[in-house]
């Protein structure tokens, strides 16, 4: 958890030489599934708990914040209604995955009095970039707006992993945003369009430019960025490009490079109460 000098542990970066590549090399650059062999029971592991959770735990669920069938979000109340809340965006590279399977996540900063809201968002191809980070965008509107009525009105805490890392940094200059928190995050946008995942984004050169923080002026709010050391090259370099790029400007954020983890392991810091990443998270508010 300790930050480190950003040219320290950087792997070679596949994309160097990304025009030599065949597709199925550059496809594995970005292919975290398979890059992580129980990835499999990792994930059923994290959907059955968060079911369970879901159903446990004081919340309100499924509430709209805007009128596609996923733009819900998901508000686990802490006690005190003006502690910080934690909003968590998910991954799956804008295409997969939804808020409820990662309502596990709750249990890492409530533990220490901390709200948690998990909005849901539109998956490509039915929705572009664009459109989900409009929505993300919304979803904060509509937080501020009405959170005070569900016992939410403290700090926000913008948190995302993975394809949420992007939208965390897209949506980090949000009015009602006051820190980020970045992990295992894809922040440039261009390589993306060279692999299979490009098939359901269609992304578009404007997007590209205007998408991908790496390209974009840094926002001079306090970013965190995380990655594990066990993750895939091209999403370490990301992590520590954007560290790089921040720090150049004087953007406020530190750098953690958590030992040891994958990709999908990383979560796990995020809900243990103990977690690295809750200690991070926790030191975001004063």
């Amino acid at each position: 958890m300790t930050d480190i000098p950003a040219t320290k542990d950087r792997p070679l970066d596949p994309r160097l030489n990304w025009g030599a590549l065949s597709q199925a090399e550059r496809d594995a650059a970005y292919d975290n599934n398979a890059a992580v062999k129980n990835s499999a029971a990792l994930i059923a592991e994290r959907n059955q708990a968060s079911e369970a959770l879901r159903a446990s735990r004081k919340s309100f669920l499924d509430v709209p914040y805007g009128d596609r069938e996923r733009t819900k979000i998901d508000l686990y109340p802490a006690d005190d209604a003006m502690a910080p809340c934690l909003v968590f965006l998910h991954g799956g590279y804008w295409q997969r995955n939804s808020r409820e399977l990662f309502a596990m996540l709750v249990e890492g900063v409530a533990a220490h009095g901390w709200s948690v809201a998990i909005p849901g968002y539109s998956l490509a191809p039915e929705a572009s970039l664009t459109e989900i980070v409009t929505e993300i965008s919304r979803s904060l509107d509509w937080l501020a707006e009405n959170g005070g009525s569900y016992g939410i009105a403290g700090p926000v805490v913008l948190a995302g992993w993975s394809a949420g890392a992007q939208l965390v940094a897209m949506s980090l200059g949000h009015a009602s945003v006051a820190a980020g928190l970045a992990i295992s995050g894809v922040y440039d946008l261009a390589p993306i369009r060279d692999t299979a995942l490009n098939h359901a984004l269609k992304l578009t050169d404007r997007e590209v430019a205007s998408l991908s923080p790496l390209r974009q002026p840094a926002i001079h709010k306090r970013l965190d960025i995380a990655y594990g050391t066990a993750e895939l090259p091209a999403l370490v370099l990301d992590s520590i490009q954007l560290h790089e790029s921040r720090i150049a400007v004087n953007a406020p954020g530190r750098l953690f490079p958590i030992e040891g983890a994958d990709h999908f392991s990383i979560l796990g810091e995020l809900r243990r109460p103990h977690g690295a990443l809750v200690a991070i998270a926790r030191q975001l508010v004063g």
